[in-house]
C-alpha cells in the first residue's frame, strides 16, 4: 500500500500515470493488431468487428460500476487507515464481479445477432460482427474480476503489477492474433472468430496471473472467503458510487450507436473508417486518461483523510498535465493524421473517412482531457452523479441534432464531426462547473482539514454478516 496523503501530488501523478498508460496502450495496441489482421478479410469484416466492439461499451459500463465503486471506497478506507473496510469492499466487489460475468455470458449469447442487425449496414457485416461477439464474450465476462483486482490495487496506490499482467496478456493476444485470424503456422484461419478467441485466451491467462499475485504477494487487500457471503449494504455502497459512472459508459454507447446509425447510409466503408479512426483516437487519448486515472485514488485517499486542500491541488495539477499532453497530440493529429493511420486498411475510401475523422475530431482532445480529469475527481470524491449528468448532456446535444441532420437533403459526413467538436466543448464546460460546485459543497475552504461525513465508514458487523 502507498500512502498518497503525503508528498508531492505532481510526483504521485507522474509516478502512477506511466504504468497505467502502458497498460492501456498495450490493450489498445492489441485491438489495433486485431483490426489490422481483420482488415485483410474485407471491409465488411472490419465494419462488423468495429460495430461489435461498440457493444463492449455496455459491458464496460458494468465494469465501470464495479471498478469506480471499488477504487473510491477502498481509497477512502486507506485514507482513514481502515484496512478492514478496504478488504470488505474488495471481497464484496469480487462476488459482484462473478455474478456480472455470468450475466454477460448469458445475455451476450442471446443478444449478439439482434444488436448487430440494429447497427450494421449489410448482412455480411451482421454475420462478421455476430461471430466475433460470440467468441469475444468470454473475454468480456472474465474482465470483471480482473477489473476489480486492478482497481483495488490502484486505490492503494499500486499500479505496476496490473500493468505488467496486462502487458503480458496483450503480448499473448498479439502472438495469437495472426495464428488464429490468418492461420499463420497452422494453415487453419478462423477469421473474425479467431480475433475473439485470441482475446478470450489472453484475458483468461491475465486473470490467472492476477489471481496468483493476490494469493502470493499482495498484503493490504486480499481474498477472504469469510467475506464472500453477499452483504447487501456493501453492495449498495459500491453501487451508489459506481452506477452513475457506469451510466456514463451507457451514454458513450448511445453516442457511438448514433454515429454508426447516421453513417450507415454512407456505406460499410464509412463505418469501417469511423471504427479505425475511433481506435486510433482512443490510443492517443490514453496518456491524458492515465493522468486522470492516477488523480482519482490520490483525491480519494486525501478526501478520506480530510485533506481538502490536497484534493483541490490534485485537480489543478492533473488538469494541467493532461492539457499539456493533449495539446501535443492535437498538433500531431493536425499535422500528420496519415502517420497515425498507415497500415490499417488498403481500401482508399475507408482510409479517407478515417483520416478526415481524425483531423476534425482531434480538435476535441483538450476538452476531452478536462472531461477525463473532472470525471476522475468526482470518482475520488465518491459522488459520480455529476459525471452521468455531464455525459447525458453530450448525448442529448449530439444525438438529436445528428439524427435530424441525417434526414436533410445534402447531408454530409463532415457535419457529424463538426457537431462532435461543439458538443464535447460544451460537456467540458459543464463538467468544470459541476466540479466547482461539488468542491464548494463537500470540501472545507482551502487550507482547512475536516473529516468528510460522506467518507466515514459504515458501522461494521463481524466478517460474514451483513452490515447494518
Amino acid at each position: 500500500m502507498k500512502d498518497l496523503t503525503h508528498g508531492s501530488i505532481a510526483s504521485h501523478i507522474l509516478t502512477m500515470a506511466p504504468p497505467i498508460v502502458v497498460g492501456m496502450i498495450t490493450i489498445m495496441i492489441c485491438q489495433l493488431v486485431d483490426l489490422y489482421f481483420v482488415s485483410n478479410l474485407g471491409e465488411a469484416a472490419v465494419a462488423g468487428v468495429a460495430a461489435a466492439g461498440n457493444a463492449g461499451f455496455l459491458v464496460n459500463a458494468l465494469m465501470q460500476v464495479l471498478g469506480v465503486g471499488t477504487v473510491a471506497l477502498i481509497a477512502h478506507a486507506v485514507g482513514r487507515k481502515d484496512r478492514h473496510d478496504a478488504n470488505l469492499v474488495f471481497n464484496q466487489s469480487i462476488v459482484l464481479s462473478v455474478l456480472c460475468g455470468l450475466m454477460t455470458l448469458v445475455a451476450g449469447s442471446a443478444l449478439a445477432r439482434p444488436y448487430m442487425r440494429s447497427v450494421a449496414a449489410d448482412e455480411a457485416t451482421v454475420e462478421a460482427g455476430t461471430l466475433y461477439l460470440l467468441w469475444f464474450m468470454p473475454a468480456l465476462a472474465l474482465q470483471f474480476a480482473t477489473q476489480v483486482m486492478a482497481c483495488a490495487l490502484r486505490a492503494t496506490g499500486i499500479v505496476r503489477p496490473s500493468m505488467l499482467v496486462q502487458a503480458l496478456a496483450v503480448i499473448i493476444n498479439i502472438a495469437l492474433a495472426p495464428v488464429l485470424i490468418a492461420g499463420w503456422g497452422t494453415g487453419r484461419a478462423f477469421g473474425v472468430a479467431g480475433a475473439g478467441l485470441a482475446s478470450s485466451i489472453a484475458v483468461l491467462i491475465g486473470a490467472l496471473m492476477l489471481l496468483v499475485y493476490f494469493r502470493k504477494l499482495e498484503r493490504y487487500v486480499g481474498f477472504d472467503p469469510a467475506q464472500w457471503r453477499p452483504q447487501l449494504h456493501q453492495w449498495k455502497r459500491i453501487l451508489n458510487v459506481g452506477l452513475p459512472a457506469g451510466g456514463e459508459f451507457v451514454m458513450i454507447f448511445i453516442f457511438m450507436a448514433v454515429v454508426y446509425y447516421v453513417l450507415r447510409d454512407f456505406g460499410a466503408a464509412a463505418q469501417a473508417g469511423f471504427g479505425i479512426g475511433t481506435r486510433v483516437l482512443g490510443l492517443i487519448q490514453m496518456p491524458a486518461l492515465a493522468v486522470a486515472l492516477a488523480a482519482g485514488p490520490i483525491a480519494g485517499q486525501n478526501f478520506g483523510a480530510g485533506n481538502a486542500a490536497r484534493v483541490r491541488e490534485t485537480f489543478v495539477k492533473a488538469v494541467l498535465i493532461a492539457t499539456a499532453v493533449m495539446v501535443g497530440f492535437t498538433i500531431l493529429a493536425q499535422w500528420k493524421p496519415g502517420l497515425l493511420l498507415d497500415g490499417f486498411s488498403n481500401d482508399r475510401e475507408t482510409m479517407a473517412v478515417a483520416a478526415q475523422f481524425l483531423h476534425f475530431v482531434s480538435l476535441n482532445l483538450v476538452a476531452q482531457g478536462v472531461v477525463f480529469t473532472c470525471s476522475s475527481l468526482f470518482q475520488g470524491l465518491g459522488n459520480t452523479k455529476p459525471v452521468l449528468l455531464s455525459s447525458a448532456s453530450r448525448v442529448l446535444t449530439y444525438s438529436l441534432p445528428a439524427i435530424w441532420l441525417s434526414t436533410l437533403p445534402g447531408f454530409r459526413i463532415e457535419q457529424v464531426w463538426y457537431l462532435s467538436i461543439a458538443t464535447t466543448t460544451l460537456q467540458a464546460g459543464l463538467s468544470l462547473w459541476l466540479l466547482r460546485r461539488e468542491f464548494d459543497r463537500r470540501l472545507a475552504p482551502s487550507g482547512q482539514e475536516v473529516t468528510p461525513a460522506a467518507a466515514a465508514p459504515a458501522r461494521r458487523a463481524p466478517s460474514g454478516h451483513a452490515s447494518a
